[in-house]
């Protein structure tokens, strides 16, 4: 029954490492990727010495803690809250809910946004702000208000999804255990502190360590089609991922964006493997291996 996932965990996760020399050559068209010459790190240096180094790395670190800690929360809540619900057919209904906007592509998401944040005929600037007395902003012009339109838009898409491995994990819980907390006269609250959180703590965990592999990584199509490229946001949209795609268009250079690749694989899997360590320090069970 494993055999399929297995299958694609290979074609997809392992099998690409052998392009990793790719990132050490300047690649030729004509003499082909096994033939180019070696470049040694001046692939490396290519990133290392941009100018745009620091707001690069700045934005994807911060957007990825943000992320990740604020859908953490909401996830968890939305399970809770979720679970709690009696009634099957509600429960599915809110669940479907929260979990379509994870199916929209991402180019569907950044129209949707347009259409709230046209200068001219957004819903925000012509249903809101107008009535309100307020003259129209222009969204793709000020890079005010793009971190909070970024994070609402990752919240809104990745919430709902995250939350049904923590529904599955709750409906795991023992209902013995909540039937002696009434008879305690625990409230619905202590329930939920003393009972199910802790019991659904080895999975936050977990979740937690695998999702510090990707700190240095960013979802290309929040941070490129939905402020749609807009060279004035790049000081608060630009990540790592945009940075890379926009040079390489440029200068046509797998190289370089593979050494880019490289390096965000390797500070992952350092960030996994430094989280995986100290969870081992503070509760060896609870650590991921």
């Amino acid at each position: 029954m494993i055999l399929p996932a297995a299958v694609l965990l290979v074609l997809h996760n392992y099998l690409p490492m052998f392009g990793l020399f790719i990132a050490f050559k300047k690649i030729n068209y004509i003499d082909g990727i096994l033939h180019s010459p070696w470049s040694g790190f001046d692939n490396f240096k290519f990133l290392f010495n941009t100018g745009s180094m620091w707001r690069i790395v700045r934005n994807t670190v911060s957007y990825s803690l943000v992320f990740m800690t604020l859908n953490l929360v909401l996830s968890v809540a939305i399970a809770i809250a979720l679970s709690e619900l009696r009634g099957k057919l509600a429960a599915k209904s809110y669940q479907t809910f929260f979990v379509m906007p994870n199916f929209l592509s991402m180019v569907v998401v950044s129209y949707l946004v347009y259409a709230f944040l046209h200068p001219t005929i957004g819903f925000i600037n012509t249903s809101v702000l107008q009535p309100l007395g307020h003259g129209p902003i222009s969204w793709y012009m000020d890079k005010t208000y793009w971190p909070f339109i970024l994070t609402f838009v990752n919240a809104w898409k990745g919430v709902g999804i995250g939350a049904v491995i923590y529904i599955a994990a709750i409906a795991g819980i023992d209902p013995e255990y909540y039937e002696a907390a009434v008879i305690d006269g625990a409230s619905k609250w202590r329930q939920i502190i003393h009972i199910t959180l802790p019991t659904i703590r080895p999975i936050i965990i977990i979740m937690t360590i695998l999702n510090m592999g990707h700190i240095f990584n960013s979802d290309f199509g929040l941070f490129y089609q939905v402020p749609m490229n807009s060279g004035m946001l790049y000081p608060v949209t630009d990540t790592v991922d945009t940075y890379v795609y926009r040079v390489m268009t440029q200068l046509n250079d797998i190289g370089r964006s593979s050494a880019a690749a490289m390096v965000q694989s390797v500070l992952g899997f350092v960030l996994v493997m430094l989280t995986n360590g100290a969870v081992r320090k503070i509760d060896r069970e609870q650590a991921l291996f």
